[in-house]
């Protein structure tokens, strides 16, 4: 099984780098500090809720993953929600669309067409394309399931406000960048870009820049 590469360790390691480098790292860290790592663990459960949480408040997610798993017994596995109704999926708080998405995410699972343990050996652009195969994981989910599951250290997240906020203070820019920006100004950081990441939601609500 290959190393979990982004702990805290690693992070550490990399934003030493990148301050080496580069003076708005060092400037940001000084006024914010290391960030924590956010590992979280492989399977099927962590693909679940981020599914769960799409486009909803942290609060929230929380507080329907704490039904859905109340609904599921305890067991949060493809074959148990896969027998669940779809009303009693309703009553946790799913709205149709994330039912569909975690029904098709169980199935790919249970099927063996998502193979959670042999991502752990491929490249992280083939491992997230096998996530974004299942219908409801986009390219961020992807990213946020390599870079926290799997310990990837070298991935931005795309598109994500949070961190999209944050480099803008760390760059001190006039305004937010793209995502398109965003993923040209990151560039010259790899191969330590999730690192950055987890630096730049740091930064994205710090009043000390």
């Amino acid at each position: 099984m290959p190393a979990y590469r982004l702990s805290a360790r690693h992070i550490r390691k990399s934003l030493d780098a990148l301050a080496a480098r580069h003076g708005e790292i060092r400037r940001a860290l000084r006024a914010v500090g290391y960030p924590d790592e956010r590992r979280r663990p492989e399977g099927f459960e962590t693909l679940l809720r981020v599914i769960v949480g799409q486009q909803i408040s942290v609060h929230a997610a929380a507080a329907i993953h704490a039904r859905l798993e109340e609904a599921l017994e305890g067991e949060v596995s493809p074959e148990r929600l896969l027998r669940r109704r779809e009303s009693t999926l309703r009553r946790v708080g799913l709205s149709a669309p994330k039912i569909r998405y975690a029904r098709c995410l169980a199935q790919a699972v249970k099927r063996e067409e998502l193979d959670l343990e042999s991502l752990r050996a491929l490249p992280d652009e083939e491992a997230m394309a096998q996530l974004q195969a299942v219908p409801g994981l986009g390219l961020w989910s992807a990213q946020i399931y390599v870079m926290f599951s799997l310990g990837r250290p070298d991935v931005w997240p795309h598109g994500d406000v949070g961190a999209l906020r944050g480099l803008q203070k760390i760059k001190r820019l006039p305004e937010r960048p793209s995502a398109g920006e965003a993923t040209l100004l990151v560039a010259p950081m790899s191969p330590h870009r999730s690192a950055l990441a987890l630096l730049a939601w740091r930064c994205a609500n710090a009043t000390a820049l």
